[in-house]
């Protein structure tokens, strides 16, 4: 099940009922600690010398429980009580060339600003150049709004504890956050906290997509029908194509601006393409639509917008919008009942909105309800580092899968392409947030499979692998 992301306040209540529970501080920072150390030796190779830093705290408990579960690494561990004298025993471990830098100085505890003592230590902890894995929280982040106590760690990965913190999910925490993973089981009783964000995790998509009916056919697995590709891109066309065919509905058909129809046709083979005319009316088997991959091109035909508006406003199918087509989007509600999902990043959103990019960045939960709410209460994927997932109430969910090898043309296309190939199918439709969830977690978990193995992977290498990273 996703994890509900909590403050510090209800992580402290969860705390709480777990000691009232019976179960002890010592038996948790023992697990804590040799949950970290298997994370540290996955990011380090036997023999590598690992420093740690331990601080007062529970977070140093934590650290120091890690230290003691290396065998097969060189572990210095630093008890920071006085931050002037652990700074110099800190440079003096540089000089050996440490593979990993363990960060316990500081919890979610933390509400004040560091002393100047210990923002030398902080920044020249950062300035080393080494990896970093902090415990639960990079040190120095307030871990409810995000934002540096004067200065914080800024970590490689930060493996936090038992439910992700709400601030480490806020832009301003992100240059310190890195890879956010989450270490769920640390011994705490079962939860009961309940949160609007949750955190999607790999085990929410055991089993799924369910298996297929031994006598389906291709009329049993939908028709995704796709409107893209014009003049200079020509490209998101195919992507996309290619994208919705790994989700395997029964047929994907394109339509696409005349001038490119050639281009698109010569690189699919398993999808039908057709020239795009002003009146052409959707497949007759038809069961979802993907707009706007592709169509950025001014030679976009009028005609085309038009047909987009008409299908968002009164298609009864289910209609995805991306990219370009996003601009085209009339506002208000749409037919009764009727599905609709927008994918935009947070440039497009803010457009959308009449807004900065800036400020959906400051407040993409805010972002997500305004838009569904001004687009018929449209699903909406808001793209980008932990892409969320949700509409205008309800919870939203927060992806925890992908890396920064996304952020490269063609990988929006893909996303639109594969989440609109799962939705055309008819056994899918009725868990619409499972469908979306688990193509932004496919294509995210895609991306951090490929990078695992190599580091010059394309989006043709993308498409490639989605659908085929195991749950």
């Amino acid at each position: 099940m996703p994890i509900p992301i909590l403050t510090v306040s209800q992580m402290r209540d969860w705390e709480k009922a777990t000691w009232a529970a019976g179960r002890s501080e010592a038996d948790v920072i023992s697990r804590v600690g040799y949950i970290v150390a298997q994370r540290a030796k996955q990011m380090t190779r036997p023999g590598d010398l690992i420093v740690v830093l331990a601080g007062k705290g529970h977070n140093g408990d934590d650290a120091r429980q890690a230290s003691r579960n290396f065998s097969d690494r060189e572990v210095y561990l630093i008890n920071v009580t006085e931050p002037e004298v652990s700074v110099k025993e800190f440079i003096s471990q540089l000089q050996l060339e440490p593979a990993l830098i363990l960060d316990g100085l500081f919890g979610v505890g933390l509400n004040r600003p560091l002393a100047g003592e210990w923002t030398k230590l902080v920044d020249k902890i950062n300035s080393a150049r080494v990896p970093i894995l902090s415990i639960d929280v990079p040190s120095g982040l307030d871990a409810d709004i995000g934002e540096a106590q004067g200065t914080a760690i800024r970590a490689t990965v930060t493996l936090t504890l038992g439910a992700p913190k709400r601030g480490l999910l806020a832009a301003t925490a992100w240059a310190h956050v890195g890879r956010l993973e989450l270490a769920a089981d640390i011994g705490l009783v079962p939860r009961t906290l309940a949160s609007d964000l949750q955190w999607t995790v790999r085990e929410d998509f055991l089993d799924y997509p369910p298996a297929r009916p031994v006598a389906g056919h291709k009329g049993t697995f939908g028709h995704v029908t796709l409107f893209a590709g014009s003049v200079g891109y020509h490209g998101a066309a195919v992507l996309a194509a290619r994208a919705a065919l790994r989700a395997h509905p029964g047929l994907v058909t394109m339509f696409t601006c005349e001038e490119v129809y050639i281009a698109v046709a010569a690189q699919l083979q398993a999808a039908m393409v057709h020239p795009w005319r002003p009146g052409r009316d959707l497949p007759e088997s038809a069961t979802t639509v993907l707009f706007g991959p592709g169509l950025a091109s001014s030679h976009v035909l009028a005609e085309m917008k038009d047909h987009l508006a008409r299908l968002w406003k009164e298609s009864p199918l289910p209609v995805v919008v991306d990219a370009s087509g996003l601009d085209w989007l009339p506002q208000g509600p749409v037919k009764s009942g009727a599905l609709r999902v927008i994918t935009p990043h947070f440039g497009e959103a803010a457009r959308l909105l009449n807004s900065k990019a800036g400020l959906v960045q400051n407040d993409r939960v805010r972002a997500v309800r305004d838009l569904s709410q001004l687009y018929g209460d449209c699903w909406v994927v808001l793209k980008g580092y932990q892409t969320l997932v949700g509409r205008s109430s309800g919870e939203i969910y927060v992806n925890s899968s992908g890396n920064p090898l996304l952020a490269q043309g063609g990988s929006g296309d893909a996303l639109a392409g594969y989440l609109s190939g799962l939705l055309a199918q008819p056994g899918l439709q009725s868990e619409t947030l499972t469908a979306l969830r688990y193509a932004v977690w496919q294509h995210g978990a895609s991306a951090d499979h490929l990078s695992s193995r190599q580091r010059n992977w394309i989006v043709e290498d993308l498409i490639d692998t989605l659908g085929n990273v195991p749950e």
